[in-house]
């Protein structure tokens, strides 16, 4: 590569990091606190977990406040420190069908086990600027949280609350009548870890989904809409979404056959249904479908992938979202930033060499 090696520039280095520090302080009002960050602007702290790779609410609140704001800065800064930490056991599969749901809806019925939560969204609310936020006090903050509060307390219903039993998945129902696809044969390899393994095309679903649970929001977004418009084949129905929290579990490093609960995760998980399809081997036509999930509450990101995860089972694929290749190398934030990042440094034997030929050829041209 035509790189060169710049020499010196140590103090303007040193001046700009002091810049970046004045520029995020300068102002009067006072240092927003990481306790802030992690209270008030949870979905935003929710992305740069998932796509840095760490479910620690308090390094991603502290990256984003580094990082003035940039998520993809304050990922790259999360990732960065995931990679200095010792890694000391596999946990085991996530049960999503004991999680304790925050919210739980379905586009595809309207009546499903354990009804349709609305929950915590902005999906209703009218995209007009609310400007009395600009002047929000601490009294309305302690008067709005008191409200909402003694409004959940007041019982609204005589009926017993539900167990996570109680909400039965809906894809569950769909396969139990024999109208979802079984997963092929090919997509029952063991589970990899593509933070310890090198990933090689083509990649076993559980790599894929992987490499797309810390992929770049906006990237994911951007190839799973290319296929809803017609680059591709997957426009799905939402068998269900849910977000909640489920346990964290390991097994007992002392006693055989028993596990240990370390806490719980707030996670997004979405099924959908999309089109129908005659598996191979298979008599009847079922619906195929797609799986997302992610840390945190991050809509978006579930859906999307979730189309891309359906995309990418593509028999053949002709589209940009059904290529694994192109859509997991060119969603990593951290990796796509990186590069583009590198084009600020110093290439000036490459362009000298661009400057050499461009004159050659005007001369030749004379």
């Amino acid at each position: 590569m035509g790189y060169v090696a710049v020499q010196g520039g140590i103090t303007a280095i040193e001046n700009s990091q002091k810049l970046n520090r004045y520029l995020r302080l300068r102002g009067t009002s006072s240092p927003l606190s990481v306790a802030q960050i992690m209270e008030q602007m949870g979905p935003l702290v929710d992305r740069v977990m998932s796509e840095g790779g760490l479910y620690s609410p308090f390094h991603a609140a502290l990256a984003l406040k580094q990082a003035s704001g940039d998520p993809l800065e304050a990922s790259f800064l999360v990732r960065a420190f995931r990679s200095t930490l010792r890694r000391m056991t596999d946990s085991l599969p996530v049960r999503t069908d004991q999680m304790r749901i925050l919210r739980r809806i379905s586009s595809a019925f309207k009546t499903i086990p354990g009804g349709q939560l609305l929950g915590s969204t902005s999906d209703y609310e009218q995209r007009i600027l609310d400007f009395s936020l600009a002047e929000e006090t601490e009294d309305v903050q302690e008067e709005a949280v008191r409200e909402f509060e003694e409004s959940a307390r007041s019982p609204t219903q005589d009926a017993a609350p539900l167990a996570p039993q109680d909400f039965v998945k809906v894809v569950d129902i769909l396969r139990a009548q024999g109208l979802v696809a079984p997963p092929p044969a090919t997509e029952q390899r063991p589970a990899m870890d593509i933070t310890q393994e090198s990933v090689e095309f083509p990649l076993g679903r559980s790599g894929r989904l992987q490499m797309l649970a810390r992929a770049e929001t906006g990237g994911v977004l951007a190839l799973a809409y290319s296929s809803m418009r017609g680059y591709g084949s997957v426009h799905p129905t939402i068998g269900e979404l849910r977000v909640g929290r489920v346990q964290v579990r390991i097994p007992h490093p002392f006693r055989a056959g028993e596990t240990v609960t370390l806490g719980s995760i707030v996670v997004t998980e979405v099924e959908i249904v999309a089109s129908v399809q005659r598996p191979e081997g298979e008599e009847k036509p079922t619906f195929s479908l797609g799986y997302g999930a992610c840390f945190g509450h991050n809509e978006v990101k579930a859906i999307s992938m979730a189309v891309l995860d359906r995309a990418m089972k593509s028999p053949s694929p002709h589209a940009p979202a059904e290529d694994q290749e192109f859509v997991l190398l060119h969603t990593d934030g951290i990796e796509s930033s990186g590069f583009c990042s590198h084009f600020k440094l110093p290439h000036y034997v490459t362009f000298q060499a661009d400057l050499d030929r461009l004159r050659d050829i005007r001369r030749n041209d004379e």
